[in-house]
């Protein structure tokens, strides 16, 4: 029988089998199913339509299923049994978990968001494993759509109308420079900011316009270097005055790590939201959602107390005074 001959077949009826062979009594198997006896009759009556055969002898107030009934019965418990477990809510158990989830970011994310979030992931679920790939920012959309990524932590630049996502909380950008450079030991104005060449360490590409944007009407900054790991910027900043612009947050963790001065921005910059993205296929896996909601927690909780550790409010970025 071709598959959509199946379809047309009425195959609650099936259903109703089993519940007959199971009570022997229309009066029980209707209340069961919630029908009236006269409908559980007219069931019993397709039923029989149906299979061609009576599947029921009546003994007393009891039904005696006939063989062919028995034998339908019987091979009717894995496949009913099978459908029962699929339409049954299913329960996430993060400990057997052992999916491998595949995450677009920055490498601002990398060094400074997931590896705080990852330590919960892995003592809930030590089963699991992840990817991680570079933000595409222009293919974004293609990235979760058509790719292999589940999830993309970052600040979107493009449109993600048909995505969802999450905001993760706001973050600040902070200059660095050498303890060598003329401006290691003096307080940065904006006419040294203009001055000196750069350094811009990728978060997204919108960070660059919205630096841009706040410096409207001012000259254009010298740009010696635009890359997507600090690494690059870091192996030339002892060699030329660079000032390396970067999220505030990697700025202190870098400048500890590497014995570089933190210096805020000499003008007026609003902190931008940092969001997790992802496509609406993952919205209801419970995996996903368990993943999303560890994410969620801990780099909100993370980017909020950095934010206050740091001082800086809501409207700009600035070193604490």
């Amino acid at each position: 029988m071709k598959v959509e001959e199946i379809y047309r077949r009425d195959l609650n009826l099936l259903v109703a089998l089993q519940v007959l062979v199971e009570e022997r009594s229309v009066s029980r198997a209707a209340e069961r199913l919630s029908l009236s006896q006269s409908a559980m009759s007219r069931v019993l009556g397709r039923l029989r339509s149906l299979l061609s055969d009576p599947l029921f002898t009546r003994q007393g107030q009891h039904l005696v299923p006939t063989e062919k009934a028995l034998s339908i019965n019987k091979a009717l418990d894995e496949p009913i049994g099978s459908l029962r477990q699929l339409l049954s809510p299913i329960e996430f158990d993060p400990k057997s978990c052992d999916q491998t989830f595949t995450i677009v970011t920055t490498d601002y994310a990398m060094q400074t968001i997931l590896p705080f979030a990852l330590p919960r992931i892995y003592q809930e679920a030590p089963n699991v494993a992840f990817e991680f790939l570079p933000l595409q920012d222009e293919h974004l959309k293609e990235q979760l759509t058509y790719g292999r990524a589940d999830l993309a932590i970052c600040r979107p630049i493009y449109s993600i109308d048909c995505l969802q996502y999450g905001e993760l909380g706001r973050v600040g950008v902070s200059c660095l420079v050498s303890k060598h450079h003329p401006l290691a030991d003096k307080q940065m104005c904006l006419e040294d900011y203009l001055h000196f060449p750069h350094a811009m360490i990728a978060i997204s590409d919108g960070v660059k316009s919205l630096i841009e944007q706040a410096l409207e009407g001012h000259p254009k900054r010298r740009m010696v270097l635009r890359a997507y790991h600090l690494e690059a910027a870091l192996a030339i900043v002892d060699t030329m005055p660079l000032i390396i612009t970067v999220p505030a947050d990697l700025a202190y963790l870098v400048s500890e790590r590497y014995d570089l001065t933190v210096k805020p921005l000499p003008f007026h910059f609003t902190p931008f939201d940092y969001s997790m993205i992802w496509h609406p296929r993952c919205d209801h896996s419970p995996a996903q959602e368990w993943l999303r909601s560890i994410v969620k927690e801990e780099c909100s909780k993370l980017i909020a107390k950095r934010v206050i550790d740091m001082g800086l409010d809501a409207d700009t970025t600035a070193l604490p005074k």
